[in-house]
């Protein structure tokens, strides 16, 4: 018997890929705990109160409200959280370690980290009391309606994608996927910051921006599910065209064939004339 002597650098180099497998997954696991702490700290913020007519003080109080430090530890986690977003499955795929857990896990972990954020934004939390016109605001401009579209772009592609992957077809992210993902992923914090920051009043500039962040974010948002939906209505279409086909092929089959008692020919007959004349 031959014992082969194995220098500590090769187990090393052997033990370093089953290593870098678990890393993606570390992240993704340790991005949903991040999107729990958003979460979290978003819940927790106080109602702002804002004047049309800020002066040097008025500033520096709002600034000093207690909500603006859970704004910025917020923005924050959510920003450290958008990078292991992007650098898990920046490694997987280099280190070719991509798994179901993976698969199952990190859009999860997406959705209740800018799903989560948008659904908070919509919350009376970010509710304002404007002076001297006591009126109230919601300073994030995000409705709930508009979160419930979100919700049922992001059920309705899931819901796609589960079924139709199942039958072999592709339905990894397109371009309006990404530029989705990366709307959602600038809006919220820049959200955040301008509340903390900007005093963003009626007619404002940090109110327009927010305005204009929210909406160009929310039709990036519905228009990105549009390919998904048409894609699966032409695999759709596709498949219900073969299957008419394999049953008209079917059916130009049964029409060939040829049985019974009829299709045998009649036997033939040597009779005589005297009884062909009694017919």
């Amino acid at each position: 018997m031959i014992v082969a002597m194995v220098s500590p650098q090769i187990l090393m180099q052997q033990t370093q890929p089953s290593r870098k497998v678990h890393i993606p997954n570390l992240l993704t696991m340790g991005r949903v705990v991040l999107a729990w702490v958003f979460v979290i700290l978003l819940s927790y913020v106080p109602q702002r109160t804002i004047n049309t007519q800020p002066t040097g003080t008025d500033r520096l109080g709002e600034i000093s409200q207690p909500g603006t430090g859970l704004l910025i530890a917020a923005t924050v986690v959510f920003v450290i959280a958008a990078i292991t977003d992007a650098l898990d499955g920046h490694l997987a795929r280099k280190w070719k370690a991509e798994s179901k857990f993976g698969r199952i896990m990190d859009p999860m972990a997406d959705k209740l980290l800018i799903l989560g954020g948008f659904v908070m934004l919509a919350t009376p939390a970010f509710h304002a009391k404007v002076i001297p016109a006591d009126t109230t605001i919601q300073l994030s401009a995000v409705a709930g309606w508009m979160v419930v579209a979100m919700i049922l772009r992001e059920l309705l592609v899931t819901s796609i994608r589960g079924v139709y992957e199942a039958e072999g077809v592709d339905f990894s992210a397109g371009a309006m996927g990404k530029a989705k993902m990366i709307f959602q992923s600038i809006t919220i914090p820049l959200i955040l910051l301008i509340v903390a920051f900007g005093s963003p009043g009626p007619d404002s500039t940090g109110r327009l921006v927010i305005s204009l962040l929210v909406w160009a974010t929310l039709i990036t948002t519905i228009l990105s599910g549009f390919p998904y939906i048409g894609k699966a209505l032409k695999h759709t279409m596709d498949e219900q065209a073969r299957m008419l086909e394999i049953m008209r092929g079917k059916k130009a089959r049964k029409s060939t064939k040829v049985s019974g008692p009829s299709a045998k020919p009649r036997p033939k007959t040597n009779k005589g004339g005297q009884q062909a004349k009694r017919r």
